[in-house]
């Protein structure tokens, strides 16, 4: 048998346990107030430097910059509620990929806003660079 066809009955390196890994994981909520200005249209940007999680299949820390832009419309997110929000993310087994579009739908879930998308700026690893950006609008879904 040859080197190619030994190889090929291996089993995965990674499984679909890895893909799902903290995608339903239980995460605190994140609280609201309400909006004094909900016609304005204006645009929120948060920026959190310091975001860390942790490689499902490894168990290495993965870390970057997240960056939230989103138009409220009835709610504003409370930055405290969202810092622990974050943090939990800490130990957390996840996918890069992951973090995007779960952060964007708990976000979505909270304050309804009128669009929002969430870049997850994270750094090298391995000598890869990642940049992932998911998007929402009431107007197109997700």
């Amino acid at each position: 048998m040859s080197k190619k066809n030994k190889a090929a009955t291996l089993p995965p390196a990674y499984t679909d346990e890895h893909a799902e890994s903290g995608v339903h994981a239980d995460l605190p909520a994140i609280e609201t107030w309400p909006n004094q200005y909900p016609d304005s249209g204006y645009e929120i940007e948060i920026r959190i430097p310091e975001f860390t999680s942790v490689c499902p299949k490894t168990g290495l820390p993965d870390s970057g910059t997240l960056i939230l832009r989103y138009v409220p419309d009835k709610s504003c997110l409370e930055l405290k509620s969202l810092k622990m929000y974050t943090l939990a993310y800490r130990n957390l087994g996840i996918f890069q990929e992951n973090i995007v579009n779960r952060f964007l739908q708990d976000v979505v879930t909270a304050c309804n806003p009128r669009k929002a998308t969430v870049e997850g700026d994270f750094y090298p690893r391995g000598g890869i660079h990642s940049k992932i950006t998911a998007s929402w609008s009431r107007k197109r879904g997700r």
